[in-house]
This record gives structure tokens, C-alpha cells and sequence, in this order.
């Protein structure tokens, strides 16, 4: 494997994290007091809608963690170990736990999000309700995408090592 590529892949997934963790701490934070200050209904879903969404980024720093260890494994020329599939079940792990939790705040979007506020005034006539589901949908779609391609992925180095160690003992 390419040492410039290893290198710009670890400096991709450094950025991205360290991107998460502004966004954990920053941009959640005070993306859910700004539409509390606008919208005063929204205050009693802040707390559980941050939470979501902090807890959904990270996930995907739960997987450029896996990742990292799994480029770190491919450098040592050992992808083809159940330590390296471990690596991978965190990541689909990660995804589906993403999945769900997009598909929980959809769902309270969809069915529950007007128990919870009742007459929660919209400057688009609902719209902004629309967007935010339309969006945790989007993410259910591409997080559960993701997962099933990542599994179907696992099976490739499960091969790999099958062939490697009967070549191993054809030899």
C-alpha cells in the first residue's frame, strides 16, 4: 500500500474527526439553543434532539476509529485476520446504531413530535418539521445503505483468508 495514500487516508480521518468533535461540542449545541431562542415551543425536545444527534456523529467517529485501525492492519499486511473483521463488525455496528437512531427521531418527527410540543408555531407552515424528517429519512436511507454494503464487504477478506490458508496447506 501507497505510504502518500496511507498518509492523506490519516489525515482525512483526523480531519473528519476532529470535525465531529467541533460539531459535537459547537455546532449542535448552539444550532439547538438558536431554534429554542426562535421557537420557544422546541425547548422540551433541545436535550433529546441534541442527544441524537451528538450521540450520531459519534457514531462516525466510532467508525474512522475502526477505520484507522483497519489501514493500520492492511500497512502490517494482517486484513486478513479475525482481529481485522472485529475492526469491521465496529463499523457495521456503528452504522446500524446511526441507523437507528435516525429512524427513532424519524419516527418521533412523523408520529410523536406533536405530543410532545403541542401548537408549535412554524414560520413555513410546517416545513422545517418536513425538512428535519426528510432529512432523518435520508439518513436512515444512506446509514442502512452503508451497513449492508459494509457486510457485504466483511465477507470478501472471510474468503481471502479461506483461500490463503488452503493455498497455505496446498504448499
Amino acid at each position: 500500500m501507497s505510504r502518500v495514500l496511507v498518509t492523506v487516508l490519516r489525515a482525512g480521518i483526523v480531519a473528519a474527526f476532529v470535525l465531529g468533535l467541533f460539531a459535537q461540542i459547537v455546532v449542535v449545541p448552539a444550532t439547538a439553543a438558536g431554534e429554542v431562542d426562535a421557537f420557544p415551543p422546541y425547548a422540551p425536545l433541545q436535550v433529546p434532539y441534541g442527544t441524537a444527534a451528538i450521540a450520531g456523529v459519534g457514531c462516525v467517529q466510532v467508525a474512522l476509529v475502526a477505520v484507522w485501525r483497519l489501514l493500520t492492519l492492511a500497512e502490517r499486511d494482517a486484513i486478513f485476520t479475525p482481529r481485522a473483521l472485529w475492526w469491521v463488525d465496529t463499523v457495521i455496528g456503528a452504522l446500524v446504531v446511526e441507523t437507528v437512531l435516525a429512524l427513532v427521531v424519524g419516527g418521533h418527527l412523523a408520529v410523536g413530535g406533536h405530543l410532545a410540543v403541542t401548537e408549535i408555531p412554524s414560520p413555513d407552515d410546517g416545513m422545517d418539521v418536513v425538512g428535519a424528517l426528510g432529512a432523518a429519512l435520508v439518513t436512515v436511507g444512506v446509514g442502512a445503505s452503508f451497513a449492508l454494503l459494509v457486510v457485504i464487504l466483511r465477507q470478501l477478506p472471510q474468503k481471502a483468508a479461506r483461500l490463503q490458508a488452503e493455498r497455505a496447506g496446498a504448499v
